[in-house]
């Protein structure tokens, strides 16, 4: 598998996504190849952007949020956002000329599925890949890590449900979850400061590409998360 992360001119929310994409990526893009946008030009795109002067962070994250679930440690506010445990609900003030909030797409899956379909009419590809990245932290760790806000083009999870492992043993739980996977190679390149490389391109990926997205494969019902005991007791709304 091969990644390039690709450096670019700044986006502002006046530039067409896709030209800009493409002006960016050149010839680079192929059949099977896997493009990754990161999710912040996306909400520029689409002017999911508020100014700081006209709500206060705390009421837009409770705005924003699917669950709130309380503040914590560093001033951040604990959320559920997209199906994703995040600081915030992935509101950033980075990276923002205007030093405006720059909110999630609105319907993170449907972008994704916009910009894949303009880009494999107009490159006349049959199989071609498309994440959505953002920055998590995880439990217990240190720093962050690339995940995706939302993928389209492939089958974002192999089941290995049923097949045997080293020894023989039918495997009861696990899938791979190979886009979150792909999501952290991919953002380890783009960075997380000011390398100014929001776009990166994979190729060699073994995945099983597919006309019809399937956001429900990669998302896990509170109910039935792992992680449930944790923070079930303080979701608020």
């Amino acid at each position: 598998m091969k990644i390039e992360a690709i450096k670019t001119n700044v986006f502002s929310k006046d530039m067409n996504l896709v030209e800009f994409i493409l002006k960016h990526t050149k010839n680079k893009l192929k059949e099977k190849s896997v493009l990754f946008v990161t999710s912040k030009i996306v909400s520029m795109a689409e002017g999911r952007t508020c100014n700081k002067s006209k709500i206060d962070k705390q009421t837009l994250i409770k705005k924003e949020c699917e669950h709130y679930l309380g503040e914590i440690a560093y001033g951040c506010h604990l959320t559920i956002q997209q199906g994703l445990l995040l600081p915030s609900a992935g509101i950033d003030e980075s990276n923002s000329l205007k030093g405006e909030y720059i909110l999630y797409p609105k319907d993170p899956f449907s972008s994704a599925e916009t910009i894949t379909h303009t880009i494999k009419k107009q490159l006349s590809l049959k199989n071609f890949g498309l994440v959505l990245t953002d920055s998590r932290t995880l439990p217990l760790r240190q720093g962050v890590v690339g995940v995706a806000l939302a993928y389209s083009g492939f089958k974002a999870i192999k089941n290995l449900i049923g097949q045997q492992d080293l020894f023989g043993r039918p495997l009861k739980m696990t899938r791979i979850n190979k886009v979150d996977a792909l999501a952290a190679s991919a953002v380890l390149l783009m960075g997380e400061g000011a390398e100014q490389c929001p776009l990166a391109i994979a190729d060699e990926v073994p995945l099983e590409f597919t006309d019809k997205t399937d956001p429900s494969e990669l998302k896990i019902s509170i109910e039935e998360d792992l992680y449930n005991p944790l923070y079930r007791d303080r979701i608020l709304t």
